[in-house]
């Protein structure tokens, strides 16, 4: 006999939502397993200093200890960016920086690494378009939370929090698939 699978529960829409700022960098990873092991990754793999994506295995492992000591055993996920990398953000020559998503998380600078921003939380509220539309309006207008001064920001994460999962709406080309 086959096995059973119920239909999953059906998230509300009218709840939480966190709409953070999405940086145009290259996704990273860090993993640190509970007996130490330290391992970097790029969206789809794992990365080394010797093959390495825009830098950030060697950064990861420039700051191994801090890293382990701050972050603590699991896996996390952030993006990469800075000069050389996407957009740039206006970073002078070879800064880049590792900012990570998980926002609930990471948002109090005393409880995350030194070496580590997170992104920008632009609004906290129940879910509602308008709101989606004016945060993405004001990112656009007033430039990069990141990156104070970077006038072309690439958009807005919404992270709907009883459905645990985010959606992209980006400010230029948004009704376009990658690559298009």
């Amino acid at each position: 006999m086959s096995e059973f699978i119920g239909f999953p529960k059906i998230a509300r829409l009218s709840r939480e939502i966190i709409i953070t700022e999405k940086i145009d960098g290259t996704n990273g990873q860090i993993f640190i397993g509970e007996d130490g092991e330290f391992l970097v990754g790029s969206r789809k793999q794992w990365i080394t200093p010797e093959n390495d994506n825009h830098g950030f295995a060697r950064w990861a492992h420039d700051h191994k200890d801090e890293l382990i000591a701050g972050l603590g055993v699991g896996r996390h996920f952030g993006e990469w960016w800075g000069s050389g990398i996407q957009r740039g953000y206006g970073l002078p020559k070879g800064e880049k920086r590792f900012s990570l998503f998980n926002t609930h998380r990471w948002s109090d600078e005393f409880v995350r690494p030194l070496c580590c921003d997170v992104v920008p939380i632009l609004f906290h509220g129940d879910f509602s378009e308008e709101d989606i539309l004016e945060t993405l309006r004001e990112l656009e207008c007033n430039g990069s939370k990141a990156s104070p001064g970077f006038m072309n920001p690439e958009g807005i994460i919404i992270y709907h929090t009883a459905a645990n999962m985010m959606f992209k709406k980006t400010i230029k080309n948004d009704e376009k698939g990658k690559g298009e």
